[in-house]
């Protein structure tokens, strides 16, 4: 396996950490803790457990070793009782002698082979004769054997006078320190990340036009000083819109007025040579209003409700039909989507619409995505846009006479119209080359 170079491994490390302010906070609690645990369990092994368990063992080995001593002293039964009853009375040792008997010649070693090499090393450095011992064989006992000459002297001693038992009580309170002090940690981040989620949340759901009243700063200070900057921005937004919503009502207003008067002025004039030429003016001029109106105002009041997509789409399509295009709709029955019905169903009147005006066909289709959300076609087979030129489509007032033919009546806000709509939908429109020849244009809304 080859290594990454040295100045890879930043990026590599980066890829593998992360990306969320929950987890790279878990992180920050998690990795120090566990690295403390290691550096203590590491330390009190190497330095007491060790330490303590060398001494337990070079005790016992003395104690071995003296009791091996007086009898090769004096090998008399009377002798070997009297060592017996010492050893268990003050050392808590039980000696006796296996006549004719000789070592094992298997050796058995625990699982921990610091035990047995401690062990080792004090019987070593105190026995003369050889020796053999066994710390698996009993849970509680050590079972050791020196060989003598008139056979081994076996030795069962509590594993506590040679090994360190406690240790594993350290390590289980340290394990339970860390658990709760971990809990304690996660519970507190996630209370703290979640006050930035919800701000997120209320942020969003202002971007599609919705508020949610029950929104309210909480949290760290920093993060309620966020929120309630948040509150203030979403206000100062929410009155410039009905103050611009309200002004141009009022424009609107005033201007109908007198292109009413005009408009009854005309019919009751006699009939002149540009009379039908004023109409078409007065024509274009209310709709030019009803667009500025629509653009600004872009029903951002309106409650989302599930909606039937299809219903929709057929409904687009019959303006398309009424427009001179062949229409072909491809929708699944019980595709629902929750929307604003007005707003998107403009949004749909002006692709359909603009397909109808470039194309002689015009298709209209509708599919769920796997991710969850859905996606609506609208395509045609007309000439089309450029690729260069798909964002400039969507600017406010812009045309694009050199690529599609012009629309009279329109001031070149269809397009950015449906895109405001599609945003506020939490979705987005993109423009693509159509298989029909023509222009696609993709409106994906989230699930």
């Amino acid at each position: 396996m080859r290594l990454l170079p040295a100045s890879l491994w930043p990026r590599f490390l980066k890829r593998r950490l992360p990306t969320s302010l929950w987890g790279r906070s878990l992180l920050i609690i998690v990795l120090p803790v566990l690295v403390m645990q290691v550096a203590v369990t590491w330390a009190f092994f190497d330095m007491h457990w060790q330490t303590v368990t060398a001494r337990l063992s070079d005790g016992l080995a003395g104690d071995i070793a003296w009791a091996a001593e007086s009898w090769r002293d004096d090998p008399t039964p009377r002798n070997m009782a009297v060592i017996s009853e010492r050893a268990q009375r003050s050392m808590s040792l039980s000696i006796a002698l296996q006549d004719g008997a000789t070592l094992p010649a298997e050796s058995r070693r625990g699982p921990v082979g610091v035990v047995d090499r401690t062990l080792e090393k004090a019987l070593a450095a105190r026995l003369d004769q050889p020796f053999w011992f066994d710390t698996t064989r009993y849970p509680a006992y050590v079972d050791i054997r020196v060989q003598q000459p008139q056979g081994v002297l076996r030795i069962i001693a509590p594993r506590e006078r040679a090994v360190a038992t406690q240790a594993h009580i350290f390590v289980l309170w340290l394990l339970i320190a860390t658990v709760l002090l971990m809990g304690v940690a996660i519970l507190f981040i996630r209370n703290q990340v979640r006050a930035i989620e919800r701000l997120a949340e209320a942020a969003e759901a202002f971007g599609r036009g919705e508020t949610q009243e029950r929104f309210k700063p909480h949290g760290a200070r920093e993060v309620r000083a966020a929120a309630v900057a948040f509150l203030a921005m979403r206000e100062r937004i929410q009155r410039h819109i009905d103050q611009r919503t309200a002004l141009l009502a009022s424009v609107s207003h005033d201007l109908r007025t007198p292109l009413t008067r005009l408009r009854l002025e005309l019919a009751l004039a006699p009939p002149f040579k540009r009379a039908d030429a004023m109409r078409g003016d007065m024509d274009e001029m209310e709709h030019m209003i009803d667009e500025y109106l629509a653009f600004a105002r872009g029903e951002a009041g309106e409650a989302p409700q599930p909606v039937a997509l299809s219903d929709l789409l057929a409904a687009a399509a019959e303006d398309a039909r009424r427009a001179g295009a062949e229409v072909e709709v491809d929708a699944p029955q019980g595709l629902t989507a929750s929307l604003r019905p007005l707003a998107f169903k403009r949004a749909l009147t002006n692709l359909t619409g603009n397909a109808a005006a470039h194309g002689e066909r015009v298709r209209l289709s509708a599919r769920p995505l796997p991710s969850g959300g859905l996606e609506i076609a609208v395509e045609d087979d007309g000439p089309g846009i450029p690729e260069d030129m798909h964002e400039e489509a969507f600017r406010p007032f812009s045309r694009l006479d050199a690529s599609r033919n012009q629309n009279h009546k329109g001031v070149g806000l269809g397009l950015a119209i449906a895109r405001d709509v599609a945003r506020g939908h939490g979705g987005d429109i993109t423009l693509e080359r159509s298989d029909m020849g023509g222009l696609r244009a993709l409106i994906r809304l989230p699930g």
